[in-house]
């Protein structure tokens, strides 16, 4: 499988250039398929704090001009330059995919160690993608197993029993910034219906929070509240709630961007502090809003340094089962890939086998004797392709598929997409004793 990755996280570039590649992100992969034959299948995962492609090229040989294909498809909905886009990631190859996809399912490169959203939204990428046709074969497997590895984490470390999340580590800073830190006392508005104000609404009702109003830009906020209680609001509601909030949530990333002066008119008046809390990447509300008076804004790179370190011992366990899951599907696909030079090899013996035995046939017929003939040949065909086959997977598991398949060229000219035609056979009855015998041998 020839996968590769384009990576770009709040480790490596800052959280606005995240946001500006990350404009069209879900039209991504099919743009990139549309106009590559060397990209096969592309996913794409973009979250609050990174954005993702991770494909799978025709062959090793295509994976510079799938990668291209990628950058051009961000560059025309992102609408920035060609060079822009290919300095802002990082490019994966080989076994770096799969450790860095798994590391990431479990939560171990975000910017809340540990943190549960992430495992949600790598399952959710792929859906999407395989809903729009964009998900390769390969590719379904790779994010499956990351999905596998990260309840691994969750299950077998502290990581997962500490629950910790963006959203939870960003409202213990808005409690702490708040007059009092009982959230079940505080008035919040909530802007989006997506999955971070989803895990919002939970954990707001699981600190108390009754007071709870939502706002859609999109007009989803009426749905989403039947299922998780709080106000619907629309843009006519909104100032009001804005008034008497004490804490304020951007989940939506919408255009329509709170500013500044919007905050400081509402707020006229009002003695009350209020926290603003910006999850969205793109920014539901505008910087400058820090700047007002009795406004607190807290914003991803707040929650980042604010993020609680993880015991080292913890850390080193879910590091251990990422890096043995990794390896185990490297080992998984790396014995895939011999498969279609081990059937090549049995083909090209069974044609072999088969034209001796037309040859037998016509000179003895069906005979008990030429029965004996056949069953002593095919049983020795078994035992000489027995080494050859667990050779193979050998090889395979230490990245040395290539030379199985280099050797079989040299030796038989045998290539693996070869299909090899067997020769006409007679049909001849089998006897008791040698259906027997083929049954057991």
């Amino acid at each position: 499988m020839n996968y590769f990755s384009l990576v770009a996280t709040h480790s490596d570039i800052d959280l606005e250039t995240v946001a500006r590649l990350s404009v069209g992100a879900s039209q991504v992969a099919s743009s990139a398929l549309q106009d590559s034959p060397a990209l096969t299948g592309a996913v794409a995962l973009a979250t609050c704090n990174r954005f993702e492609i991770y494909g799978e090229a025709a062959s090793e040989a295509d994976i510079e001009a799938a990668r291209a294909s990628i950058i051009s498809a961000i560059s025309a909905q992102s609408g920035l330059p060609k060079s822009k886009v290919s300095d802002s990631f990082t490019t994966m190859t080989g076994h770096e995919v799969p450790r860095h996809l798994f590391s990431v399912s479990a939560g171990l490169d975000s910017a809340v160690v540990g943190e549960r959203e992430i495992a949600g939204q790598v399952r959710r990428a792929l859906i999407e993608s395989q809903g729009v046709g964009t998900a390769s074969g390969g590719l379904v497997r790779l994010f499956q197993a990351a999905s596998r590895t990260a309840r691994d984490v969750g299950a077998q470390t502290a990581l997962g029993a500490r629950g910790r999340s963006i959203v939870s580590v960003a409202l213990d800073l808005a409690a702490d910034l708040s007059s009092t830190g009982d959230l079940a006392e505080k008035s919040v508005v909530v802007f989006g219906t997506g999955a971070y104000a989803g895990a919002t609404m939970a954990l707001l009702r699981e600190r108390g929070c009754t007071d709870i109003s939502v706002y859609s830009p999109s007009g989803r906020a009426e749905s989403f509240v039947a299922t998780r209680g709080g106000t619907a609001l629309t843009g006519e509601m909104l100032p009001a709630a804005l008034t008497r909030a004490d804490i304020v949530i951007g989940c939506s990333g919408s255009e329509q961007r709170v500013s500044a002066d919007d905050i400081r008119k509402l707020r006229e008046g009002v003695d009350r502090s209020l926290v603003i809390v910006d999850l969205a990447l793109s920014h539901d509300f505008d910087p400058a809003v820090d700047s007002v008076d009795n406004v607190e804004l807290i914003t991803l790179e707040s929650v980042r340094l604010a993020a609680p370190e993880e015991q080292a011992e913890s850390l080193r366990q879910a590091g251990e089962l990422v890096s043995t899951a990794a390896a185990s599907f490297q080992e998984r696909i790396a014995s895939r890939s011999v498969d279609a030079s081990i059937v090549a090899l049995r083909k090209h013996t069974q044609q072999v086998l088969d034209a001796e035995m037309a040859r037998v046939r016509a000179q003895h017929g069906c005979t008990a004797a030429a029965e004996e003939v056949e069953f002593a040949l095919r049983r020795m065909v078994r035992q000489l392709l027995h080494v050859p086959t667990v050779r193979a997977r050998q090889l395979a598991a230490e990245g040395r598929q290539d030379d199985y398949t280099a050797a079989l060229e040299a030796l038989y000219g045998i290539e693996p997409e070869d299909t090899v035609e067997s020769a006409p056979q007679q049909s001849c009855p089998v006897s008791d004793g040698a259906q027997g015998r083929a049954e057991t041998a």
